[in-house]
């Protein structure tokens, strides 16, 4: 609940010049809209946390790929099983090289529902990625992510474009 309260006073103090929050709410149905917002393009998906120390080893390899290529939809959503402070996940973000990164953080007590909603066989393991590509099908990568193959997807993904 300390996270939506922060998010709506966030909201309130933008400027209207169409600025949004950094790190947006992952709440019930956040992922079907997501899933649907980025439909024909293809997009990593990475879920990390605070509390998982592979992930935070990882974040700056992912900022390392999305410098070198900055055509690579990235989304970065902090699934920690406890809601986690903002200025944290920014902050951790920021370290890695990943403020500029489109990003969400659970923002529901219930955790399992999210995950649900994403996975029904994910328990909750991280970091974990999923690759959604232009004809909407998704590759699930449990654990560190293997960026080579990673890479090579995109390569597929741009490929397809053409």
């Amino acid at each position: 609940m300390r996270f939506a309260a922060l998010v709506v006073l966030a909201a309130l103090l933008v400027p209207a010049t169409g600025m949004t929050a950094e790190m947006k709410p992952f709440v019930r149905g956040t992922w079907a809209e997501l899933v649907k917002a980025k439909a024909g393009q293809p997009v990593v998906m990475h879920f990390w946390g605070l509390t998982c120390a592979p992930c935070l080893t990882e974040l700056p390899h992912w900022a390392a790929l999305k410098k070198e290529r900055a055509d690579l939809s990235l989304v970065m959503i902090a699934a920690d099983p406890a809601p986690e402070d903002v200025a944290d996940l920014k902050a951790t973000l920021a370290r890695a090289g990943l403020d500029n990164a489109e990003s969400f953080a659970f923002a529901d007590g219930f955790v399992d529902r999210l995950r649900f909603e994403i996975d029904p066989k994910w328990r909750g393991e991280m970091p974990r990625t999923i690759l959604i590509g232009r004809d909407g099908k998704a590759t699930v990568l449990p654990g560190l992510a293997d960026l080579a193959y990673v890479r090579k997807w995109h390569d597929g993904q741009r490929a397809a474009a053409k």
